[in-house]
């Protein structure tokens, strides 16, 4: 999730373990700074594009090194606060805010390698979007509610309601992609043309209007469906350039994206270039991750240094359609 997001849910977190222990504005000021903690990784630079792509999310978001660390954290912070004898209070609290990070960054699609060092396959649910105002914005006004009222005051009522709407809303997020995925399926299915390869995710900034990938060989089909929506889901098809696959299976950018994507890319060339697109995050013809990892030179194909090529598209035109296809109207997507 974006920054906002985790600051909210780590200063919530801690408001809620040590409200009642310490000053309402020390708990969320200690847990908002753990809970954004993770992602200082994305200030690393790996080399090229695709690395940095794929290592964000790694290390720093694993439970387990998180649940090292927090004994540190809690020390240091407790220490800071002038509250050392209550470390262990203040253990529970940090390690609790750095460990919600990674498993909220779970449910989004980018994928978030939470169980190194024992696994570094990257999970990602993909039911809400990166950002959504309907999470964040009822942690924000919990918690302002708490440290404008402070916890003689019923303040930190205020932050635990937030905390329980965010959280069902998140158990909303994953039942409606659950609905949709079934519903994609059983429509494909009934077309002739069942998908066991099938990708089902919010557009930006709500759960109404799901977006849903389905791979084919030689390229995938896209379609759009609002919970709003008293009609079948209409997929267009793209292609994807398997022989240029081929033809650049050996190179470590291409064989990255494969595994960071979970099969959901596209392969293309353009002029000279050659290029690897993650069908995740984005929607036609803008992708967010765009990667041009070949140059034809000389009759054959050599690598280069991994460039993000991403576009965002016309940003008024999608928002426009974006809130229209949320209510159920039946608009094809800007291209």
């Amino acid at each position: 999730m974006d920054s906002i997001s985790q600051l909210a849910l780590g200063a919530a977190v801690g408001v809620a373990v040590m409200g009642r222990r310490s000053a309402v504005w020390k708990a969320a000021l200690a847990g908002g700074i753990a809970g954004t903690l993770p992602d200082l990784d994305a200030f690393i630079d790996h080399g090229n594009a695709v690395a940095n792509m794929t290592y964000h999310r790694a290390e720093s978001h694993a439970l387990f090194w998180l649940t090292l660390a927090s004994p540190l954290v809690a020390a240091l912070v407790s220490r800071v606060a002038g509250e050392a004898d209550r470390f262990r209070r203040w253990w529970l609290a940090l390690w609790l805010a750095l460990v919600t990070h990674p498993l909220l960054d779970t449910l989004t699609i980018y994928g978030t390698q939470l169980l190194l060092p024992f696994t570094d396959h990257p999970f990602g649910v993909g039911s809400i979007f990166i950002i959504d105002p309907l999470y964040t914005v009822p942690l924000l006004i919990g918690l302002a509610g708490a440290v404008a009222r402070g916890r003689g005051h019923g303040g930190l009522r205020w932050n635990a309601w937030a905390l329980g709407l965010s959280t069902a809303y998140l158990a909303w997020s994953v039942g409606a992609q659950a609905h949709v995925r079934a519903l994609a399926q059983d429509e494909l299915a009934a077309a002739g043309r069942p998908a066991e390869h099938l990708l089902v995710t919010p557009t930006p900034f709500n759960t109404v209007l799901w977006r849903i990938v389905a791979m084919r060989d030689g390229g995938y089909e896209e379609g759009f469906h609002s919970l709003l929506d008293g009609r079948p889901i209409r997929f267009e098809r793209f292609a994807s350039d398997r022989a240029l696959e081929r033809e650049l299976q050996d190179l470590w950018p291409v064989q990255r994206m494969q595994w960071f994507t979970h099969g959901f890319y596209r392969m293309q060339r353009q002029g000279d270039a050659a290029y690897i697109t993650d069908l995740r995050m984005g929607q036609e013809p803008n992708y967010s991750f765009n990667f041009r990892v070949g140059r034809r030179e000389g009759g054959r194909w050599e690598a280069v240094p991994a460039q993000n090529r991403g576009a965002r598209g016309d940003l008024g035109a999608g928002l426009r359609w974006l809130w229209r296809r949320m209510g159920g109207e039946d608009l094809p997507p800007p291209r």
